[in-house]
């Protein structure tokens, strides 16, 4: 089969590539307007772009005239935070996805608790295991999406999910977006050493 994005409606190539880019991290969004009201929302066009200084980007849907309440509220306060979706998470945040009326804060029918966080304003999720808290970095406009980029000025990351002072991918067990309405979660990890090449011979070293 072959796909000529140019030729589809823009909902079929939306449907193609969350199913062809999978899995996708999910960034679970807490945010906050000017008036205090609090967001919650997920968002699975999100990774980490940059470590100095560290930098995330989520992907948010430009509705022109009417932006998501995730993307108003950061352009109002500037700060958001960005929790993890864990295994035991997944309904509560498929809950929050729903289109729910303007102003509504999902963290009450999605059962999560709002918890205080240390750097910024929006609360973070208690029950993730993971929270980035982030300022807005810059905001930049790519296609029907607007691409937001937030630095990391805190994390928080809870004991139970550390194995040596790291991060255990196996216990902070996060849950993956596919295509539809499907999800997934981390299977089995599978480690492979990286060869060790100089860059001058392009030899293998040890």
């Amino acid at each position: 089969m072959i796909l000529d994005p140019r030729a589809l409606p823009t909902s079929d190539v939306y449907r193609f590539l969350i199913s062809a880019v999978v899995p996708r991290p999910i960034a679970f969004v807490s945010s906050i307007g000017a008036d205090g009201g609090m967001n919650l929302a997920p968002f699975s066009y999100f990774n980490a772009v940059s470590s100095e200084p560290p930098l995330v980007t989520i992907a948010i849907n430009d509705r022109d005239g009417d932006p998501k309440d995730t993307l108003r509220n950061i352009r109002e306060t500037k700060e958001f935070v960005v929790n993890v979706v864990s295994e035991p998470l997944l309904d509560a945040m498929v809950s929050t996805a729903g289109d729910w009326p303007r102003g509504t804060s999902e963290f009450g029918p999605a059962g999560l608790t709002p918890a205080p966080s240390t750097r910024v304003r929006p609360p973070y999720v208690a029950e993730s295991p993971l929270q980035l808290e982030c300022t807005l970095h810059r905001e930049v406009a790519l296609g029907n999406s607007i691409l937001v980029v937030g630095e990391v000025i805190l994390a928080r990351v809870r004991d139970d999910v550390l194995t040596e002072g790291k991060v255990d991918a196996a216990k902070l067990a996060p849950i993956g977006r596919l295509g539809g309405e499907f999800y997934a979660p981390l299977g089995t990890i599978l480690k492979r050493k990286r060869p060790r090449v100089s860059r001058v011979t392009g030899e293998e070293q040890g």
